[in-house]
């Protein structure tokens, strides 16, 4: 299976990093085709421009390979920690500029917009890892939890992705070095339930 990792964190030695790593440990060991970015590391532009925004709009080439790739992807796991309830600009600028109409999803025709979109995407599975320095019951009662709801109601269901699941790891600003090895842990286990090994012929 193809499996496109998406990293937003701009430290390099973050616990983001060791999530997407470990993810993608997971995945080859259990021989999946990993797409691998590190959004901060490519120095991604989160700047959608009005040209794009149209669905024959003229995309960059580096816009137009991640389109291709995630149109290909079996899987999508997103790595970010949890900024103000939102992802970093920069990943949500990775899908303002990546989800279009025409690869992620698109409307029937004679809707000039207002309807539901037909979701698109091939993968059938997304995944969501967080960091957060938030405790749980702030978050959910307080905030509710808006992450879940972006990911999974705004974004994927929409675009057609039918199973998702997603982890949220706090706090992490006071987390043990014992305790993030059993987050990794976790990690990977949740991986391996949902992309299984693949049997050697």
């Amino acid at each position: 299976m193809k499996i496109s990792i998406i990293l937003a964190h701009p430290n390099k030695g973050s616990f983001n990093h060791a999530i997407a790593y470990a993810a993608a440990e997971e995945l080859r060991a259990n021989c999946h085709e990993v797409n691998f970015h590190d959004l901060y590391e490519e120095k991604f532009d989160p700047i959608l421009p009005g040209s794009e925004i149209a669905s024959d709009g003229l995309v960059s080439e580096k816009v137009e390979e991640h389109c291709q790739e995630i149109c290909e992807a079996d899987g999508i796991i997103i790595v970010h920690p949890n900024w103000w309830g939102q992802p970093p600009a920069i990943l949500k600028g990775w899908v303002d500029r990546v989800f279009r109409p025409g690869v992620a999803y698109n409307f029937l025709e004679g809707d000039e917009g207002e309807g539901i979109p037909i979701g698109l995407l091939k993968a059938k599975f997304a995944i969501v890892f967080n960091t957060s320095n938030t405790p749980e019951e702030r978050e959910n009662d307080i905030f509710g939890d808006p992450l879940e709801l972006i990911w999974k109601k705004c974004i994927f269901e929409l675009c057609g992705v039918e199973i998702f699941y997603r982890e949220m790891f706090r706090v992490v600003v006071t987390s043990t070095q014992e305790q993030r090895e059993i987050w990794l842990q976790k990690v990977k286990d949740t991986i391996s339930s949902y992309f299984k090994k693949v049997q050697e012929v």
